[in-house]
């Protein structure tokens, strides 16, 4: 097996450092660290983070097949995924929390965190649609073991952030995680318009030739 190109790795850590990495998981686990103690907290992160690593690596190992099954082309998933990215980049803008399942449980534990994670953290569209775009970049077991290489290391830092900030996270005022959050959906829309851009670039639209 050849060499993991470091330039290659580095650009799909990136990618996925801006859709799922600290910046945006900490937001999540903030609001959970109001109502679980440290311990449950800790639990919660590391029940989620399995599970994501779990899910990233079948979608991203499985990617082209996964394309080929739903007959969905790649300029039409990037253009789905900039769609995806910026509603949801609109929705921390104007602070909506989109897939969110409400309010936090008056009963507060281990499997309602876990559940309250399901969308922004295991199952992720930001994520999942990251996966697909870069799985299919390059017809190739070595790329794809990069890329799910370099989804779990995002994954492992999200972790351990987590962990080692969770009492920092109990005490953060929820003025400051909104106005986080709202930052980060202005970062997220770029990255959904740039998708659109690549989709429709991929489609031959002239004037969008990107790959010049």
């Amino acid at each position: 097996m050849s060499a993991v190109n470091p330039f290659s790795f580095s650009a799909a850590f990136i990618t996925f450092f801006s859709v799922v990495g600290p910046p945006k998981v900490l937001l999540s686990f903030a609001g959970l660290a109001q109502v679980h103690p440290a311990r449950e907290l800790r639990s919660i992160a590391l029940i989620s983070s399995g599970a994501a690593v779990l899910v990233g690596v079948i979608t991203g190992s499985t990617a082209p097949w996964l394309l080929d099954l739903f007959h969905i082309s790649t300029p039409a998933l990037r253009l789905a995924g900039g769609v995806i990215f910026f509603i949801y980049a609109v929705g921390l803008v104007l602070g909506l929390h989109l897939g969110s399942d409400g309010p936090h449980a008056d009963t507060p534990d281990v499997l309602s965190g876990v559940r309250e994670l399901l969308m922004p953290y295991v199952v992720s569209p930001l994520a999942m649609t990251a996966l697909l775009i870069e799985g299919v970049a390059r017809y190739s077991v070595g790329w794809r073991s990069t890329v799910v290489g370099a989804y779990v290391a995002v994954i492992t830092l999200d972790l351990v952030c987590v962990l080692l900030l969770a009492r920092v996270l109990r005490r953060t005022h929820h003025a400051t995680i909104e106005l986080l959050g709202r930052l980060l959906g202005l970062l997220l829309a770029a990255v959904g318009v740039d998708l659109v851009l690549d989709g429709l670039s991929d489609l031959g639209v002239p004037g969008l030739d990107r790959h010049e």
